[in-house]
């Protein structure tokens, strides 16, 4: 049996014993679109983003390698504050989060959310305005919070009946009065992964609106003088394509404000419906256009709304990984090309898991190319895999690429800029890559590389 693709077809259930493989691309060398970098291309069989030769930011650099395309990520700010006008966009820091991002996010007029206290200082750091900040958390810390209070972040979302307490008693001690929201479990499952749909009732965030401790969350902030209630936050998950589970949050959200419109007599001027939008990952990924996800949540708004006899309250979205996704790409080195006869080949690169555990985590699918040279060699099923010492190091499960793949060509894989920085770990002693960013020939190292010392400091 051969790993290669069967002239006549991919020989159905012969190729895989119980899996069966997405079928060879008409042409391997491609770079779609919807998936690669808005800068990315072919020059003289190489690729090249930002105008900069993958061949020449492994050479300077090292490889793992993130390169993050500027003019993506910028443009993708710019089409979410057009896309939303009149409401506020917010960047959820915990896609990914270096000093240099943080300037581009200032520069193009975004809030940011920070969900600890090393992603608020990684903000302040270089500047950023406070009051375009909101700080999230399961479980800030007393110390987080103060931090958060004494920089004046613009607002603070409310997870637990625990943290109304510890948040009133600090804004008492130092004398301040924060803007808080209360992060609401609307029951409303998104059709995304387990670990990444946050609005069920059965996980750590938020507090339920089924049960009540929405409502008695609000009752409690409301008893504490020193913080002021402006709103509620919702968040129904990632990888949302379309506007239906928004929907259903919105209208249930709409109950609890009548609610406390009509047991406390206010009117709440904030709804922060979270972000979660998808991006594409492999061809056959839907992408959400995001003027339509825009005018769809502010219709839904002013129809519940309306319904409930409400004002529009000022809206918030916070996108991450659709800002920030398709711009990254990971540069690898192949190291050993390995062909388990009848099944697959087995490509090894230079890193794994430790630079992107999603798909150990959750499964993830991502896309794939030999980037250092074009190949017309014939579609090759492969599973491109990590050095780590775990049979579920894998980096792309099932791809095909070209049989005349061999130790030294560089791969790249795309839309990795959110969350493989964000989760990287130095298993088995692996240095954490660094990150370039590359713009009109031109690339910049934004995040040092680690070195083996860097690995050995602050042991004893």
């Amino acid at each position: 049996m051969s790993r290669f693709v069967h002239p006549a077809g991919d020989r159905h259930a012969e190729m895989l014993p119980q899996e069966r493989p997405p079928r060879p691309p008409s042409d391997l060398n491609t770079l779609h679109p919807a998936i690669w970098p808005a800068t990315a291309a072919r020059t003289s069989g190489a690729v090249t983003i930002g105008g900069v030769d993958v061949r020449e930011l492994a050479e300077r650099y090292g490889t793992p390698l993130y390169v993050l395309d500027e003019e993506d990520v910028r443009s993708r700010c710019r089409d979410f504050r057009a896309a939303f006008e009149g409401s506020d966009v917010h960047y959820a820091g915990k896609a990914f989060l270096c000093k240099e991002l943080v300037r581009w996010i200032d520069d193009e007029g975004l809030g940011l959310d920070v969900c600890s206290g090393g992603e608020l200082a990684v903000a302040l750091s270089v500047g950023f305005p406070a009051e375009r900040i909101t700080m999230h958390g399961n479980n800030k810390s007393a110390a987080e919070l103060e931090s958060a209070l004494a920089a004046g972040v613009g607002r603070i979302v409310l997870d637990s009946f625990e943290e109304i307490a510890r948040l009133g008693a600090l804004a008492e001690r130092l004398d301040v009065r924060p803007k808080v929201l209360i992060r609401v479990t609307t029951g409303v499952e998104a059709h995304t992964h387990e670990f990444i749909a946050t609005a069920h009732d059965d996980q750590k965030f938020g507090l339920s609106l089924s049960s009540g401790a929405a409502a008695e969350g609000v009752r409690r902030v409301l008893d504490q003088p020193r913080l002021e209630l402006v709103g509620l936050h919702s968040h129904i998950g990632s990888q949302i394509v379309d506007t239906a589970g928004f929907e259903v949050a919105a209208r249930r959200l709409a109950v609890l404000l009548v609610e406390i419109r009509e047991r406390h007599g206010l009117v709440l001027p904030e709804l922060d419906l979270g972000g979660g939008y998808g991006i594409a990952y492999v061809e056959a990924d839907t992408t959400p256009d995001i003027k339509v996800i825009a005018d769809g949540l502010r219709e839904i708004v002013a129809k519940v709304c309306a319904n409930a006899g409400l004002p529009i309250p000022r809206l918030t979205v916070e996108p991450g990984r659709s800002i920030v996704g398709p711009g990254g790409v990971t540069l690898y080195e192949v190291g050993t090309v390995k062909d388990v006869e009848g099944l697959r080949t087995y490509v090894s690169v230079d890193g794994g898991m430790s630079d992107n555990v999603r798909t150990a985590l959750y499964g993830a699918d991502y896309t794939a190319r030999l980037a250092s040279r074009e190949s017309e060699a014939a579609p090759m099923l492969s599973r491109i895999v990590g050095k780590h010492c775990e049979s579920g190091d894998i980096v792309v499960r099932d791809h095909w690429l070209p049989a005349d793949l061999v130790a030294g060509d560089l791969l790249a894989v795309a839309a990795t800029g959110a969350y493989c920085r964000s989760l990287a770990s130095n298993y088995n002693y692996l240095p954490k890559p660094a990150v370039v960013a590359v713009k009109d020939g031109i690339s910049r190292l934004i995040v040092r590389g680690e070195s083996v010392d860097d690995l050995l400091r602050g042991q004893l």
